[in-house]
């Protein structure tokens, strides 16, 4: 007994939808692992793009050599199944292993978007075989388009919110199974038997696979990470891991390390107090990023601090350092005192809309590893940024290592030096430019930038801090001649010089 050709049709155009699902949410998981681990999600994401559509141009042409349609379509999703669901594992424990992950990720990716460019081809062929009455391709297409819209959403709002990218992976592999096997029953009459078997093998590995998701997500943590990780997590903006080695916590956002609570306190020592110390006054203080509550912590000990507004993308992150009681501690609970208000929004979003103005605004942002972080290195931001300080008042930013990225740290000072001065027509910021040595991190910078000159300032430190002293900042302005200015353009969302020059140095040292 076999389907009527309704039935047939009905559901080729669901698996149409699903098998369009389960692409697309592919290429995500490409795009985003490899922005995970490698950053520059625009270049990443761009060339998955473009290596995906040429696979499945590829696909589409290849097609034409399967002489059976209905077998050829079958093939090709159990081939997806097991190519789709392996690939998110396969990347991240070759990073973990050889901390490489070009090979299998193209190659992977090249495999997946060929048989995905099979599908509609053979689909199409399979409709008009079994009569399909009035059959028109754009029915399909449309199935298609509709499957990728609901990936495209489903990815940032569903998937990625509750699934890791090793278990979404394994998960929709599952779903090209699935659909393989339902296509087994359906055209059993024209099948072979002996694809059964190894088709429910297979399923049974796949289901298997996400059943246990979280302990390859923790096999692959265990290679990556050297300690303990008390928490990972993947959210619309990033991946979160924190480890854990007896008193020392680290935090890593997309596998870079963020701090390490060994020696944390030397860059926020660094971050806050020399610009807090060269304020006359200090009351209404903005942190850009720091959602981990460190720079907020240094902040606070200034008695004359009254508002503090922390603005970071990721509310997980700061819900993270305010409510976990051992990650708390670390910061002090700066993020539960009543002086901080916490905004979870872009941060040039903010500095667009917002009309207060501070006394000092803190750039504890990441570093400018793709353009979407570099605009908040540019000129124009800057722009704006400088029309929210109160008269006297100061920013300052951390901009990487002088000595790995030493044409990348000069372009942040340099555009601070060339962003116009709102106190001044036609004049521009004065800047401090100074590094100090943190052993997670190495040598470390930071530009101070203000309407009035900042030079020969002494900044007024408060007691109790364990690094920074009248001493420390003095030679912390003093840059070796490996490390001093270089000639560079400044920092433009016209063009984002910074983006290269920070891959340049840091490619130079580790690459």
């Amino acid at each position: 007994m076999t389907e009527s050709p309704d039935a047939r049709v009905g559901w080729l155009l669901a698996a149409t939808f699903a098998v369009a699902v389960a692409g697309l949410v592919y290429e995500l998981i490409a795009a985003t692992a490899s922005s995970y681990i490698l950053g520059d999600s625009i270049r990443q994401f761009s060339f998955v793009i473009g290596v995906f559509l040429s696979a499945m141009g590829a696909g589409a042409w290849v097609s034409r050599f399967v002489a059976d349609p209905v077998r050829g379509f079958v093939l090709a999703q159990i081939a997806l199944g097991v190519i789709g669901g392996a690939a998110a594992p396969l990347v991240f424990f070759s990073y973990a292993w050889t901390d490489a992950i070009g090979l299998p990720l193209y190659a992977s990716l090249v495999a997946i978007g060929v048989l995905s460019g099979m599908e509609l081809p053979l689909i199409a062929r399979v409709l008009k075989e079994i009569g399909a009455s009035e059959f028109r391709f754009e029915n399909v297409l449309t199935a298609d388009y509709i499957g990728a819209l609901a990936a495209s959403l489903a990815f940032p709002l569903l998937i990625i919110p509750h699934l890791s990218l090793i278990a979404a992976s394994l998960a929709f592999g599952a779903l090209n199974l699935l659909v393989a096997g339902l296509a087994l029953w359906l055209f059993r009459d024209r099948l072979p038997r002996g694809l059964w078997l190894p088709w429910g093998a297979l399923l049974a590995i796949a289901v298997l696979g996400v059943g246990l998701s979280e302990r390859i997500v923790s096999a692959v943590d265990a290679a990556l990470f050297a300690d303990e990780v008390i928490l990972r997590e993947e959210t619309p903006y990033q991946s979160i891991a924190i480890t854990r080695f007896r008193d020392r916590t680290r935090l890593y956002l997309d596998m870079s390390i963020q701090f390490d609570s060994l020696d944390e306190y030397r860059y926020h020592e660094a971050l806050v107090h020399p610009a807090m110390g060269l304020l006359a006054r200090r009351s209404e203080v903005l942190i850009l990023g720091g959602g981990d509550g460190m720079a907020a912590r240094e902040v606070l000990r200034h008695d004359e601090v009254d508002q503090v507004t922390l603005v970071d993308l990721d509310p997980r992150v700061t819900e993270i350092f305010a409510d976990h009681a051992d990650l708390a501690a670390l910061n002090g609970g700066s993020l539960r005192d009543p002086r901080v208000t916490i905004v979870n929004q872009d941060a040039w979003a903010f500095i667009a809309e917002d009309q207060d103005a501070y006394d000092l605004i803190i750039a504890d942002l990441p570093d400018p590893h793709s353009v979407a972080i570099s605009k908040l290195y540019s000129v124009e931001f800057y722009a704006m940024m400088a029309e929210r300080l109160a008269a006297g008042g100061l920013f300052i930013t951390q901009a990487g290592s002088p000595t790995f990225a030493r044409a990348a740290f000069w372009t942040v000072e340099q555009t601070l030096a060339e962003t116009r001065n709102p106190a001044i027509p036609g004049g521009s910021l004065s800047t401090i430019p100074y590094h100090v040595y943190v052993p997670s991190f190495g040598d470390w910078g930071f530009v101070i930038a203000g309407a009035e000159e900042l030079t020969g300032r002494e900044p007024d430190l408060p007691d109790g801090l364990r690094f920074l002293t009248p001493d420390i900042w003095e030679s912390a302005q003093v840059f070796g001649a490996d490390e001093g200015p270089v000639p560079v353009e400044p920092n433009s969302i016209q063009g984002h010089p910074l983006v290269p020059l920070y891959h340049a140095g840091w490619d130079y040292w580790f690459r």
